[in-house]
């Protein structure tokens, strides 16, 4: 079968669905199609490790794709491009043929050495499903990793009953991220929540015996569980960009305006590697920056661009406490921290030779564009003239 549409998205989550926002309110009569791998039209993703785990209902984290008129294509992937002739073809054999085209490929989950429908690569809202059914409780969850999406479900799943086990391979959680005292505080925190924390190592292996998991560790050591979850980040899908001759170097570069090197072809979202006037070259996986990028794609993409200029900003919630951040959050880098109450309350700032490179607003809200402010401005910066800059 063959469609045609004025302007295509490969990527049905919430980056595509932005920029197909755009793209309709721009030009309400062009023709837009989306084609997704996944089943389901686009949702958020933060509710999966956030929301979703509290009180709020499924029904609340579909995106409104259909006030865009874009016609969805959804279980399919893009197998391939060919720029000359602005056609793609999808794994069905079906082809299409396109004016505008946005890369939105976002990206797939480092996976652990073993399968099982108990070992969950967590990353979409079936990974959520099954979860739910495994997590009831009592039950024992392994978590492998404690980054973002590790720190997020360990908590989620602890604070739904069930008995956590956290691996990772920082000495404390957030290592690589907080200042040290942070990072030890937060390893207490959890601990003192009923995790029990392993750092230092990693999942060597294991195998799924029936309704249990066996998770062997770097150090010969074993754990069992009902369930695994990894949360390992992903790998920055750029095949297509990479066949088509676009620039790929941690991401498909960019422009300001979304724009790869390739004729009528943009990318945006976490595969997407932009330019930033105060930070260089960047790539986010978060939330801020899929919805912002794709909507200037999508007003790109309609003949009306804007420039791409705001530091995408992220947030997370563990147990009681919480952040939003700013930049690039890097414990090697020089580190100021002014707290209201020491790792409950305040602020901490990353520094490189005076430039404000980063701020991460602990347990202090509504404060996100004032940091982007002190960002942007060149300094020099020191703790002395940071503190008491910012409060919540």
């Amino acid at each position: 079968m063959r469609h045609e549409y004025d302007h295509l998205i490969i990527g049905a989550g919430m980056c595509g669905e932005a920029a197909a926002q755009a793209i309709h309110d721009t030009d309400p009569a062009a023709a837009i199609g989306m084609i997704g791998a996944e089943h389901h039209p686009p949702y958020d993703r933060p509710p999966l490790t956030k929301a979703l785990w509290k009180d709020a209902a499924e029904d609340s984290i579909w995106r409104p794709v259909g006030k865009s008129g874009a016609s969805l294509h959804l279980g399919r992937r893009a197998v391939g491009i060919d720029a000359g002739a602005h056609t793609v073809t999808d794994d069905h054999g079906d082809t299409y043929r396109y004016r505008k085209l946005l890369l939105a490929t976002g990206g797939a989950p480092r996976r652990l050495l073993f399968e099982g429908d108990r070992v969950l690569a967590y990353r979409g809202i079936d990974d959520y499903r099954r979860l739910r059914e495994l997590a009831q409780p009592g039950a024992q969850v392994a978590v492998v990793g404690g980054g973002f999406i590790g720190c997020e479900i360990a908590a989620a799943l602890a604070a739904n009953g069930c008995r956590v086990t956290m691996v990772f391979p920082e000495d404390a959680l957030g290592a690589r991220v907080y200042p040290a005292g942070l990072s030890r505080f937060l390893d207490d925190y959890y601990r003192e929540h009923g995790i029990d924390m392993r750092p230092g190592r990693r999942a060597a292996g294991g195998e799924q015996r029936g309704a249990r998991v066996a998770l062997t560790l770097d150090d010969g050591s074993m754990l069992e569980a009902d369930a695994v979850v990894a949360g390992l980040g992903i790998v920055p899908d750029t095949r297509l960009a990479e066949a088509v001759g676009a620039v790929v170097d941690n991401g498909i570069h960019v422009d300001e305006y979304l724009r790869t090197g390739v004729p009528d072809i943009f990318a945006a979202g976490d595969v997407a590697s932009f330019p930033s006037p105060a930070l260089g070259r960047l790539r986010v996986e978060h939330e801020n920056a899929a919805i912002a990028t794709g909507h200037h794609a999508g007003l790109a993409m309609a003949g009306q661009p804007q420039p791409y200029v705001e530091l995408p900003f992220f947030y997370s919630d563990l147990f009681e406490l919480g952040y939003e951040a700013v930049g690039r959050l890097d414990s090697r880098l020089d580190i100021a921290e002014d707290w209201v109450v020491p790792n409950r309350q305040g602020v901490v700032y990353y520094l490189d030779d005076g430039r404000l490179r980063g701020v991460l607003l602990w347990n202090t809200w509504g404060q996100v564009d004032v940091a982007r402010a002190l960002i942007a401005d060149p300094g020099p910066h020191d703790a002395d003239s940071l503190r008491g800059r910012i409060r919540g």
